[in-house]
């Protein structure tokens, strides 16, 4: 089992790689069967192709992400984290939970982004 120290650095690097790194650096952060349902309830991203085309999918504008809470059990992580998206003059925040187990090498293996539609607060300037 991943030790926690290796889960909190490899929280942290995703956290620091997600706001503008490319979907094939995220995607290096997971084991080779992994899989993504981001949000839950959508269809499953798995296998580090598919899930380095997810988060290409997602890029655009100018990201932050600032992390709220982080809590690590056994091999699992959760966290609150804010994600802040500005395109031209809107701004784009939602807040999702993420869970995350990790195998015996910290690889990721799944990830649930625990979010909704009605999560996301958008304004202009």
């Amino acid at each position: 089992m991943a030790n926690p120290d290796s889960i909190l650095e490899v929280v942290y690097k995703y956290l620091a790689t997600a706001p503008m790194g490319t979907g094939a650096e995220i995607a290096a952060l997971y084991a080779p069967g992994a899989r993504v349902e981001d949000p839950v309830g959508t269809a499953a991203h798995v296998g580090t192709d598919a899930i380095a085309a997810f988060y290409d999918s997602v890029r655009g504008g100018e990201r932050t992400i600032e992390l709220l809470t982080l809590r690590v059990a056994a091999d699992t992580a959760a966290f609150h984290f804010r994600v802040t998206t500005v395109i031209e003059n809107t701004t784009i925040v939602v807040e999702p939970i993420d869970v995350m187990t990790f195998d015996d090498q910290s690889q990721i293996t799944t990830m649930r982004a625990i979010w909704s539609p009605a999560d996301v607060v958008t304004s202009t300037a």
